[in-house]
């Protein structure tokens, strides 16, 4: 019997380990937007981007996450899966801001870009519009994102 709970015990300790072996993890940049720092993870895999946000409970205040696309062109951001309102702004590889939208949890409604984007900062509902920042707004330290796909 005491065999049995010791080898139970080790299985379960090796199957927890496994899960959070399989757990994307990412990196932090801080950025600063017209004066305000906001730090953002890093989604900047074809992996980490799909996760995003999804299954979160809350966000901090002044934090978010950034997108980092291989690639520019025309992006759409949704919330399946999400738990939290959040805005998102979508911007150019000069690091203007393009657009920012503002998107419900749980919704399959796309928020697209409103022109050629290169990244995406998604940060709680009404981040952006309480410290006035609008699209044309230069966002500061993208470069610190590196691109790992």
């Amino acid at each position: 019997m005491r065999l049995f709970a010791i080898s139970l015990l080790l299985l379960l300790a090796n199957n927890s380990n496994s899960i959070y072996a399989n757990e994307q993890r990412f990196n932090e940049v801080t950025l600063e937007i017209s004066g305000y720092a906001l730090t953002a993870e890093v989604a900047n895999t074809q992996a980490l981007r799909s996760q995003g946000l999804m299954y979160r409970e809350s966000l901090e205040a002044n934090r978010g996450m950034l997108f980092v696309f291989s690639r520019r062109g025309y992006y759409s951001m949704w919330m399946k899966n999400t738990y939290i309102a959040l805005s998102v702004a979508f911007i150019d590889e000069n690091g203007i801001i393009l657009n920012i939208a503002d998107m419900q949890p749980e919704t399959l409604t796309p928020h697209e870009s409103a022109d050629i984007a290169k990244y995406a900062l998604e940060a709680n509902l009404g981040w952006f519009t309480e410290r006035k920042i609008a699209a044309g707004a230069k966002v500061f330290g993208l470069e610190k994102s590196n691109i790992s796909d």
